[in-house]
């Protein structure tokens, strides 16, 4: 994880304001805040195949894997989970259960702290036959 503080005030921040409910309790935060001269890393959508393009069957694997491609498409970029202010998560057939799968894959993947903002998107299909989930990032690092 990159160090999102220039040393003066951080570069990225997380609230969930007051008249809202507390985000928190569902990992992830109602707003994040992007400090001036900071620099954005986008992320596209990032499944669950493997390096050799292998698509498992199992929602709960999809997620996994999407995670740990989105992990190493943010370390090729400099960053790490801590450095996402936005994520956007597509998934087929969403569901409660689904739901759950996703918050327990985020919490081993971005660790127990303060979760990005992030828009969930029931979606009836993505690119791939057999695809069940893409999620994509947006993270800032120091300019």
């Amino acid at each position: 994880m990159h160090d999102t503080s220039t040393g003066c005030a951080p570069l990225l921040a997380f609230t969930n304001p007051a008249g809202l409910y507390d985000a928190s309790a569902n990992g992830y935060s109602h707003v994040a805040a992007v400090a001036p001269g900071a620099r954005l890393v986008f992320v596209a959508g990032q499944g669950g195949e493997n390096g050799k393009g292998e698509l498992p069957a199992d929602f709960r694997l999809q997620v996994r894997q999407a995670m740990d491609n989105l992990r190493t498409a943010l370390a090729a970029a400099g960053a790490g989970p801590g450095d996402v202010a936005k994520l956007t998560v597509l998934v087929v057939g969403h569901d409660e259960e689904r739901l759950h799968v996703f918050g327990a894959e985020l919490e081993r993947a971005f660790g127990s702290g303060a979760k990005p903002a992030c828009t969930l998107i029931p979606v009836p299909r993505l690119a791939l036959d057999g695809m069940l989930f893409e999620i994509e990032a947006t993270a800032v690092l120091p300019a």
